[in-house]
């Protein structure tokens, strides 16, 4: 990045003065804490001393608490940094906060469903659900500590179960309906949970499925589970017999009052599961202060979200982004959920949603957003978006060219932040700041409080370079550890093996000078031929501009003492793959990468395997063409494709 990207949005005079992470830094300045004036000096000032900075943000934030405490880190080691050891405090009551203490009629949850329709719950009647639930917890002998575990759709029960769990302290586990029994139980099957919350059924794509044998199967197989409590997703679908009707536990608890235990600041509030793509899944475990803590942070000050905004994120209960999601209840804003499929009946569906709620802050992944430019969509013409502040991309690196597209047929005057982090720390270690301007390809800053950098092999930090994403100093959000890992030994090594003292995280990125950085995929992918080490986001930036080309997945294959660069494509209609095509492939990429990027094989297949979060699997790939057998499939939504990749002769000669 010697030449800096286009600048396509500077942030208003307005923006600048009034902005909530402009009234944080002149809040600081009043309490003299900080010099300087910009963004750099911000985020500087916030690693120069963590422990005033996570304090402020705990004072600016308002957290509820029990207590005030006076010792905000034990110690700065990596790890094993303890956060607010003396703090007890209650996750659901700073969620609920809001809805406690101002006006109980407003909205706090809108939902679209494809089975049940647009349905709103104001203030006081998610309260009154989260007591009943609460109640009915306690009443069947839910403590402190307990699993939950649900596989549920987007739709408000997901968040009633999960502030019903964190008002008691128990700790909440959720999957998307749409995972196979065998991955659902690689997750739910390691942390033994008491209660089994599920769905009745979901719709996606205009079908409906019914997920009444698969929980009866989930209950029959983990003998942890001592009751089963069900939503009626798809009205139409019977309960079936032995199973806990969860409109008869609302109605049975109506008027239950709300309660709130104080827990301390690291007691687990989620487990989170790494994609499992190459073997059963990690259980991280999130504690509920510093989800709390940096949820705040990254919604109030990166989001610039508050009481008056209504905040969309297209997400499944499967991803991290919802846990996210969640969080933004602590700001006071609406919350608009969206269970089904974001392509049906065309593209055009998350665009019209976000005109029917007039929403402000627009969530979405990449892959969304590259599909719309791909598709030739112009939703800023064709729909009312004038409310729209912020358009938030994660799940993979947004390609420039979808910045330009944003800006063009989206909307000009809004910031467009593309953030990156992920489940390990259910946040973010890179994204936005409506302080700065949105340059071309480029995600904006360092979060506040995170202290990050790009390492090269030999453990220096580099700028201008490409490096492994290091982080140097402790975080709240950080897990508190992995699920049966008593001596904390799988912990070190997921993250702190490389460098120690370190964490590393898995992620090839590289920063400029002036502070934005570029994603350039995950470092355990990628790409080592002739021993020079290329990022895949590199190459798919070059092919999935093409108009050819609909998607694509690149993977490094152990060939004749070498790596050879395998690339494999899915094609647009009325389009079809020929040599004079995968020549004009190989010069793109040869002239705006390097040669070192050019594919030895270029190959069409039908479909690009994705996680269930929507991620490309390349670390399956590989291992595929490796001759090594994946395991865990399950945790890939569209296994097949494995199988259509596999049967290619041309992979393997």
């Amino acid at each position: 990045m010697t030449n800096l990207p286009a600048v396509l949005h500077t942030p208003t005079a307005r923006t600048m003065k009034s902005s909530r992470m402009a009234c944080y830094r002149d809040w600081l300045q009043n309490a003299s804490e900080m010099p300087g004036a910009d963004y750099a000096d911000l985020h500087a000032w916030s690693i120069a001393d963590i422990e005033r900075f996570w304090r402020s943000i705990w004072d600016y934030t308002d957290v509820v608490s029990a207590s005030d405490p006076s010792v905000v880190l034990e110690s700065h080691a990596l790890p094993g940094a303890r956060w607010f050891p003396q703090a007890r405090l209650n996750f659901a009551e700073n969620l609920l906060r809001h809805a406690l203490t101002s006006d109980a009629t407003r909205p706090a949850l809108h939902a679209r469903s494809e089975t049940r329709g647009d349905f709103t719950l104001s203030r006081s009647e998610l309260l009154a659900q989260v007591a009943a639930l609460a109640a009915w917890m306690r009443e069947t002998g839910i403590q402190p500590g307990d699993r939950i575990a649900a596989v549920v759709a987007n739709v408000p029960e997901a968040i009633i179960g999960m502030l019903a769990a964190a008002s008691i302290g128990a700790v909440w586990s959720s999957a998307s309906p749409d995972f196979g029994t065998a991955g659902i139980l690689d997750r739910f099957g390691q942390i033994e949970p008491r209660l089994l919350i599920c769905v009745n059924g979901y719709g996606y794509g205009g079908k409906v499925f019914d997920r009444t044998a698969q929980a009866l199967e989930l209950r029959a197989s983990m003998p942890s589970v001592e009751q089963l409590l069900m939503i009626r997703n798809v009205p139409d679908i019977a309960l079936p017999d032995g199973v806990i009707d969860w409109q008869a536990v609302q109605s049975e608890y109506a008027g239950a009052p709300l309660e709130f235990t104080a827990l301390p600041f690291d007691h687990p509030l989620y487990i989170l599961y790494s994609s499992g793509t190459t073997g059963v899944p990690k259980c991280i475990i999130h504690g509920a202060g510093g989800t709390l803590l940096q949820h705040s942070k990254e919604l109030m000050l990166h989001g610039d979200l508050g009481p008056e905004d209504v905040l969309f994120y297209f997400t499944t209960c499967g991803w991290m982004m919802w846990n996210w999601l969640a969080s933004g209840l602590v700001t006071g804003a609406e919350l608009v959920l969206f269970d089904g499929n974001p392509g049906y009946p065309d593209m055009h569906r998350l665009w019209q949603l976000a005109e029917d709620y007039r929403v402000t802050h627009f969530g979405t992944s990449a892959k969304f957003l590259g599909g719309c430019r791909n598709a030739g969509l112009q939703p800023g013409r064709s729909f009312d978006l004038s409310p729209l502040r912020v358009l938030l991309s994660t799940g993979s690196p947004l390609l420039p060219e979808d910045y330009d597209w944003v800006y063009e047929a989206v909307k000009k005057d809004m910031l467009l932040g593309s953030i990156s982090g992920g489940t390990d720390i259910v946040s973010c270690f890179v994204g936005c700041s409506p302080l700065l301007p949105v340059r071309r390809g480029v995600i904006q800053c360092r979060m506040l409080g995170m202290d990050v950098q790009a390492f090269n092999d030999a453990g220096r930090a580099v700028v201008g370079e490409r490096g492994e994403l290091v982080c140097l100093q402790p975080a709240p959000c950080m897990p508190i550890g992995f699920w049966n890992d008593p001596d904390g030994s799988r912990y070190r090594a997921a993250y702190f093996e490389r460098f120690d003292g370190v964490w590393a995280h898995g992620d090839y990125i590289e920063f400029d000078d002036e502070g934005g950085c570029i994603i350039h995929g995950r470092s355990d992918a990628t790409l080592n031929p002739g021993g020079v080490r290329i990022g895949t986001a590199e190459i798919y930036r070059q092919v999935e501009t093409l108009e050819e080309i609909a998607d694509s997945l690149v993977v490094g294959q152990d060939w004749e003492g070498d790596v050879r660069v395998v690339l494999l494509v899915v094609m647009n209609p009325d389009h079809q793959m020929d040599e004079a095509l995968r020549q004009r492939i190989r010069q793109r990429i040869r002239d705006n990468a390097s040669p070192r990027h050019v594919p030895a094989c270029i190959e069409v297949v039908e479909q690009i395997p994705y996680t269930r979060s929507g991620k490309k699997v390349e670390l399956a790939v590989a291992k595929l063409l490796r001759r090594e057998v994946v395991s865990n499939r399950e945790a890939i939504a569209n296994p097949e494709a494995l199988d259509q990749i596999a049967a290619n002769p041309a992979l393997w000669r």
